[in-house]
């Protein structure tokens, strides 16, 4: 899909490979894939189909063999490991299945974190995460620890880690694997409704319902893009 000049992914026949058990598996067979700022991109595929190897070049999680990234207009492939680090703390806001948080620590100190690696002031911190959990609707659960929360309401709380920052992108990595269907329902209007207001989203997914609530759907096979198409969501745009 094209658009403006200045997009937050922009991948160019991107190739990673893998040595296991003496044989050579190629995992990206020269991807190119193009998400301009403010889209809503679901990327899919069977086991197998490279998906999550896509997901971790673009997250910045693992770097590719050949090709060109550039994140945000930043070339981030030669970037050394503790660039790559900040870029991911500034640029990206992670989603994971598992939610991943601190669980010793309340709803308001894990959104937190992210804030304390980029040395924020305690004040502006605590500011900006509050509106964070607010904007997830969870302004009455801030100083809740997780084992207090619902599923639901973690992942809500992983989804305001994910903007506290204020990133380039949203990239969540099956945000509803550990979900039922109706709290799936919720976290996917959630996203939604943070693409409407902005934001740039990319969530990596083998549920259909997911797939169909973005506004594109890349779906992978075999290392290679087998299909880029528009979805019945893009009536959402104005």
């Amino acid at each position: 899909m094209n658009g403006g000049p200045n997009p937050v992914v922009d991948l160019h026949d991107v190739r990673r490979r893998y040595e296991l058990g003496g044989e050579t598996v190629h995992a990206l067979r020269g991807v190119s894939l193009r998400v301009d700022r403010g889209e809503y991109v679901a990327i899919m595929g069977p086991s197998g189909s490279g998906k999550s190897t896509l997901m971790n070049i673009v997250g910045c999680l693992d770097r590719a063999d050949a090709g060109r990234y550039l994140l945000d207009g930043t070339d981030v492939l030669d970037r050394t490991e503790d660039e790559l680090a900040t870029i991911r703390n500034r640029k990206i806001g992670f989603v994971f299945q598992q939610f991943n948080l601190v669980t010793r620590a309340s709803a308001l100190e894990n959104v937190e974190l992210p804030l304390a690696y980029a040395a924020a002031g305690r004040r502006d911190r605590r500011r900006r995460a509050e509106d964070a959990l607010r904007t997830v609707g969870l302004a009455q659960r801030m100083d809740h620890l997780p084992s207090e929360l619902s599923g639901g309401q973690q992942q809500r709380v992983a989804i305001a880690r994910a903007i506290v920052t204020n990133p380039a992108m949203i990239l969540a990595d099956e945000p509803t694997g550990a979900l039922d269907a109706s709290t799936t329902a919720d976290v996917t209007a959630l996203l939604q409704e943070l693409n409407d207001a902005g934001r740039t989203v990319v969530v990596i997914t083998h549920d259909d319902e997911v797939g169909e609530g973005a506004q594109r759907i890349v779906s992978l096979r075999d290392g290679a893009i087998a299909d880029d198409r528009a979805t019945v969501a893009v009536a959402r745009q104005p």
